[in-house]
């Protein structure tokens, strides 16, 4: 299996802090998460990062077994 980790925002809309999936590719397994989730986790302003470093090209990802995904929402402040 591989983890999705939301954090933020994204942890309240996914139900919780992560969500263990099958691997493949990351388009694939966005389509069998709930659409609102799977659409703010593509927004522009979410990072990405694969087992702990930050992807820049989002384009072609494919989840191993092992691998980890944390989906980091943009950071709000004053």
């Amino acid at each position: 299996m591989a983890k999705l980790v939301f954090l933020g925002r994204l942890e309240d809309l996914a139900g919780g802090p992560e969500r263990e999936v099958a691997p493949g590719p990351l388009e694939a397994v966005l389509a069998t998460l709930p659409v609102e989730l799977a659409v703010a986790l593509l927004g522009d302003r979410v990072r990405i990062a694969r087992n702990g470093e930050l992807i820049t090209e989002r384009g072609g990802i494919v989840l191993a077994e092992g691998d980890e995904i944390a989906f980091l929402p943009p950071v709000s402040g004053g």
